[in-house]
């Protein structure tokens, strides 16, 4: 038997009010903003920025229907200025309009610097969702107009009162008369991801036999195996996909690294989640080894940002393969992790007194910045000065990799800092 209806089940069961509401208690209490918002009708602003699943896009919904004020919803991936436009067009002849974004952070500058007026204007009232931290997705002036509230993964007993709410509510799961008798599989292969569990509930039930009335584990995974997507970019092949595409850029296989971008382009992952791992791989695996790596993935990440899909992904693919194909060195995030570890463990040490800043007649008094003798006047811009803290003096945190560019590094450092890396 197939569903009732061509509607998934969780948004045939997708709540209407805060009280059907499941999670985020620290938002939707008794007392919370949210609840308080809605009380007093006075509704401002809002980014929701948490994991897929948790309950953006209801809230959003809870919030205009508890209004009852115009509603207008623009997915990022399908909307532009032109689209953006259009809807305040609209709010204005309506007086005023609730707004929701969808995927804001997929929006470019020139599409949310189109929202500012509106939202200054009280034209609209904006309301984004984000998976990503719109601290750096989202331009500064838009932000600072909104209010920003974190949504929370859901937990194991919220995934639970999700299904069994489903279950009470839905006519086609109450014909069914199924149980769950079992719930390791649901749960883990939800991934925490509220709409992720309903539409697994649904295509597992829909798949049970006409006697069939207990959801087991085992039930669970072979219809996984058989009847789900190969790529969700929201879902666990998300992490495990994007976990194989690193592993061959640091193993140095730009074969597997571009089969794997491929996987994620054809599954329609964000580009900008792409380019950003690989500015951070640039610097972690393969640092000073190439320093134009770096400079590769920034760029990459920049140009990606400006072009988007179909084009970007020859940018992508011509930095995958160049990262697969540089010399690797993970010195430098070593030396930073050392150091870091010895920062925690020695606490707040004296900066010596000769390389202190003497910008006072009393600070020179004190001897700061006495015996400190400028690098630039001495032969070959080197003088043997410690700069680290007496305690730590002598401690070597960065030993530079294995490779031709860092050897040259090691070289120079050998000549100068003899006690060091004299060795």
């Amino acid at each position: 038997m197939t569903p009732i209806s061509q509607v998934p089940l969780a948004e045939r069961v997708r709540p209407q009010n805060l009280a059907e509401f499941i999670g985020q208690e620290h938002l939707v209490g008794d007392g919370k903003v949210l609840e308080q918002m809605l009380k007093s009708r006075n509704v401002h602003s809002i980014i929701f920025w948490g994991p897929p699943g948790v309950g953006k896009t209801t809230l959003a919904q809870i919030i205009a229907q508890s209004l009852d004020m115009p509603f207008f919803t623009l997915s990022a991936i399908d909307s532009g200025v032109k689209e953006v436009r259009a809807v305040i067009e609209n709010a204005r002849r309506a007086g005023h309009a609730l707004l929701f974004i969808d995927e804001i952070h997929r929006f470019n500058k020139a599409q949310q610097d189109s929202l500012l007026g509106a939202v200054e204007k009280g034209i609209i009232t904006l309301i984004g969702a984000t998976t990503e931290n719109p601290s750096f997705e989202v331009i500064g002036a838009l932000l600072s107009r909104c209010q920003v509230y974190v949504l929370k993964s859901l937990e194991e007993e919220d995934l639970k009162k999700m299904v069994n709410q489903a279950m009470q509510q839905d006519a086609w799961l109450m014909d069914k008369d199924v149980t769950v008798a079992e719930w390791e599989a649901l749960l883990r292969l939800s991934g925490g991801d509220g709409r992720r569990l309903l539409n697994l509930l649904e295509l597992v039930v829909a798949s049970l036999p006409t006697d069939g009335k207990n959801i087991t584990d085992a039930i669970v995974q072979e219809v996984v195996q058989n009847k789900m997507a190969l790529y969700d970019k929201t879902g666990e092949q998300h992490y495990d996909i994007i976990s194989a595409f690193i592993k061959s850029l640091r193993g140095s296989d730009p074969n597997a690294a571009v089969y794997w971008l491929a996987r994620m382009i054809e599954g329609g992952e964000d580009p900008k989640f792409i380019a950003r791992r690989m500015v951070i791989l640039a610097s972690e695996d393969i640092g000073n080894a190439n320093p134009n790596a770096l400079l590769l993935a920034t760029t990459t990440f920049q140009a990606v940002e400006m072009i988007g899909y179909p084009e970007c992904r020859i940018i992508l693919s011509q930095c995958a393969t160049y990262l697969a194909s540089s010399p690797k060195s993970n010195a430098s995030y070593m030396a930073i992790n050392k150091a870091q570890a010895l920062v925690r463990k020695t606490g707040d040490l004296s900066v010596p007194l000769n390389i202190r800043n003497a910008p006072t007649k009393l600070m020179k008094n004190l001897d700061y910045g006495k015996g400190y003798e400028y690098a630039h006047s001495h032969e070959g811009n080197f003088v043997d000065h410690e700069f680290l803290p007496e305690k730590i003096s002598g401690t070597k945190l960065y030993d530079p990799g294995d490779n031709a560019t860092e050897n040259r590094l090691r070289d120079y450092l050998k000549k100068n800092w003899k006690d060091k890396y004299g060795y």
